[in-house]
């Protein structure tokens, strides 16, 4: 009679060779293992064996067999003291009744089982493989509530034992959870490690799981083309995997017979515990047997052609999902295509006319300086170059989103910043009868270093907004200093109004685009931008924006922002951006351009800072006062009739004039830099500009040539 520690060999003989694949010697030995083990009557060797069994024939995907087994193994676990195996055959149990079945609520219920044994051992990671099936079960059926304490016990467990077996399934679950509370690019770093962790683990099954859900993720994100992809990938690691399945069906059907065979030789040894009634029910016992044989290969019949029919029914899905999603990927890049060409064509339109009215301006406080001491003309170029910077904000509001935009770096003062918001917005204080103070801390320098024009745009969206919601009351804006750390001052705004307030249930809203709160019968204008933008611009700040209102009684917006104070520094950037126009050298500039008003704004700008300027209104009349005429530089148009200004700067470089060209557009200046090179223009220039500016980038180009002359 074979011992225990013999039995227990044979058990580990046979567990190692059903993980190599060898199938069919696992089997075998684990029947000679069983065997022994009814033998000396041991219940938990029996449990063993029965559960490695079970195994081999879950391999196999013949899942009603295992199940018979694993039942079987159970019956003989109970009635021993060791939750270990009892743990494991019950989270058995739950996987192929969740994953295999689909009889989510059965397995669930062997999932819990499992979990209540594997608080009564000392191995955690037992508990934590079953916390993992039974949290992924739940997700799948969208039981997102009922798995979240599951899968915080996941991730308190992989960060204190780091287990790499099963941390891709651990980030997919992650995704899943976080796609759920919305909480997106959460969910996609999960998604995208998960994806990452599989392909370096070479782990196919884990892996094609991950491209699969990520794929539900981005199709719920309407990202297209990115769920079209990873579904694919999904396909491919699946159809793998198939043809492994199949190689290895393929292996084991010479078998099958022996297999089912071995099956009733395990039945067999089984009813030898009672040798004194064998003779009796021997022909009871063969009967039994042979109808048992042939339901569970009438089941296991069933159940492929199930499967069979469940794969073509899956494959016809994913056919036409495939045709469905290749469709909208191309009406979302077509969409995409009019979205930028109608952005382009509208940031142009809205750019002329506004270099007109800060060109006009400009040369308004020029000719009468009496009128730059008062503040209409002065409040007049600040809200033209605010409204040019909420243009191109809200044209691309995608830019400030992908974090696209960077912040200048630019000298102000604090104090005249503010006053300067409180004057251009006293319009729309005297409509609804408001008053604006501003209240700054003494400690606050006045001259500080930051994006100043990001930082005004924030304050004319909150206090814009306060005004519109406010009547017969009063607007304060107070900035307080919180602290210094070396030359970095930390300053709290603060905007607070005592209008109708917000309720409770909208505060959430406020920053989400489009979206515009307030009574119903009254009608407030506006595109339900601003505040969308005020938290984005923050965003790129490094700072949030809190919010607090009663209706009412008044709402308070606060936030905190860092600036630089630093004398010399200051001192630095003012000196970066003089520029010499006392020079008694005068430069020729020819000027194309075909807009009227656009011409008597550049021509003035030039002359009355000692520059030569002729204007001609298409690129023909260029190229034919080039032949006659010699000029320093080129400012050329783009968007012109009869030819443009890519096509005439084209036709000056193959002429062998090397004059630098400057373009002076209102496209966007990231539209057209690639096509400019390309042409032979030496530099861009955005209407409307800084004066300053553009004679900075003049001189500095003319003096170039002139060098290299």
């Amino acid at each position: 009679m074979s011992t225990k520690k013999e039995i227990n060999k044979l058990i580990l003989s046979a567990t190692k060779l059903r993980e190599s694949g060898n199938f069919e010697k696992s089997l075998l030995i684990s029947r000679i293992a069983l065997r022994n083990a009814i033998a000396i009557k041991d219940n938990e060797l029996i449990a063993n064996n029965y559960k490695n069994v079970a195994a081999n024939f879950n391999e196999l995907m013949e899942f009603d067999k295992a199940i018979f087994y694993y039942n079987k193994a159970l019956i003989f676990a109970n009635l021993t003291n060791n939750d270990s195996i009892k743990e494991k055959i019950n989270n058995n149990l739950g996987n192929i009744y969740c994953f295999e079945k689909r009889k989510y609520e059965k397995g669930i219920e062997f999932y819990k089982k499992a979990l209540e044994f594997s608080e009564k051992i000392p191995d955690s990671s037992q508990m934590a493989m079953t916390n993992l099936n039974i949290t992924w079960a739940y997700f799948d059926i969208g039981s997102y509530k009922e798995g979240k304490n599951n899968l915080k016990f996941l991730n308190w467990y992989h960060n204190k034992h780091e287990d790499s077996s099963t941390i891709v399934v651990l980030k997919m679950l992650n995704g899943m959870y976080h796609s759920y509370k919305n909480e997106n690019d959460i969910a996609n770093r999960c998604f995208q490690e998960a994806i990452k962790l599989g392909q370096e683990q070479d782990n196919k099954t884990d892996l094609s799981y991950a491209h699969l859900e990520y794929s539900k993720f981005l199709l719920k994100q309407k990202e297209y083309k990115n769920a079209y992809d990873n579904l694919a990938l999904y396909n491919r690691l699946t159809e793998e995997m198939f043809t492994e399945v199949k190689s290895v069906k393929a292996n084991i059907e010479g078998v099958n017979f022996e297999l089912d065979e071995y099956k009733r030789t395990i039945d067999k040894i089984e009813n030898e515990k009672d040798l004194q009634f064998k003779s009796l029910k021997k022909s009871r016992v063969i009967v039994l047997l042979f109808i048992i044989v042939l339901f569970v290969l009438l089941l296991f019949l069933n159940s492929l052609i199930k499967n069979n029919k469940y794969r073509r029914k899956s494959n016809l899905d994913l056919m036409h999902a495939n045709e469905e999603l290749i469709v909208a990927n191309k009406k979302a890049e077509e969409l995409s295509l009019l979205k930028t060409q109608f952005v382009s064509t509208i940031s142009h339109e809205l750019r002329t006319p506004l270099y007109g009215v800060v060109g006009i301006t400009d040369l308004l406080l020029e000719e009468h300086k009496e009128l730059a001491l008062g503040p209409h003309l002065n409040s007049l170029k600040f809200s033209a170059r605010y409204l040019l910077s909420l243009v191109n904000d809200i044209l691309q509001i995608n830019k400030i989103e992908e974090n696209k935009i960077v912040l200048e770096y630019l000298t102000f003062s604090i104090s005249d910043e503010l006053n300067m918001i409180k004057n251009s917005l006293s319009f729309i204080a005297q409509k609804n009868n408001n008053e604006i103070t501003v209240e700054i801390d003494p400690l606050i320098p006045d001259s500080l270093i930051g994006d100043k024009l990001r930082f005004a745009q924030i304050l004319m969206n909150l206090v814009g907004n306060a005004l519109k919601f406010t009547n017969n009351g009063e607007v304060q804006i107070i900035v307080k200093q919180l602290k210094v750390r070396g030359n970095m001052h930390t300053l709290e705004f603060s905007i607070i109004d005592n209008g109708i307030g917000i309720a409770p249930i909208d505060i959430d809203k406020i920053f989400d685009k489009f979206v515009q709160v307030g009574r119903k019968e009254m009608d407030y204008q506006g595109t339900g931008l601003g505040l969308s933008i005020v938290k984005r611009l923050l965003e790129l700040f490094g700072s949030d924006i809190a919010v607090e209102s009663e209706l009412g009684k008044g709402t308070t917006f606060a936030f905190v922002i860092d600036f630089e104070y630093d004398m010399v520094k200051t001192a630095e950037i003012i000196s970066d951006i003089q520029v010499d126009l006392t020079s008694i050298q005068v430069f020729n500039v020819l000027v194309v351009e075909d807009n009227h008003i656009n011409q008597i704004i550049t021509k003035k700008t030039l002359e009355r800072n000692n520059y030569s300027c002729t204007v001609v209104e298409d690129g023909y009349a260029a190229l034919e006062i080039l032949n006659k005429v010699e000029f320093d530089v080129i400012l050329m148009d783009i968007n012109m009739p009869l030819i443009n200004g890519f096509e005439t700067s084209r036709r000056i470089r193959q002429k062998g004039i090397e004059i630098p060209i400057i373009a002076l557009t209102a496209f966007d200046k990231n539209e057209i830099t690639d096509e400019a090179i390309a042409v032979g223009m030496n530099d861009i220039i955005v209407k409307p500009f800084e004066p300053v500016q553009l004679f900075k980038i003049i001189n500095c180009h003319i003096q170039k040539v002139k060098s290299v002359v």
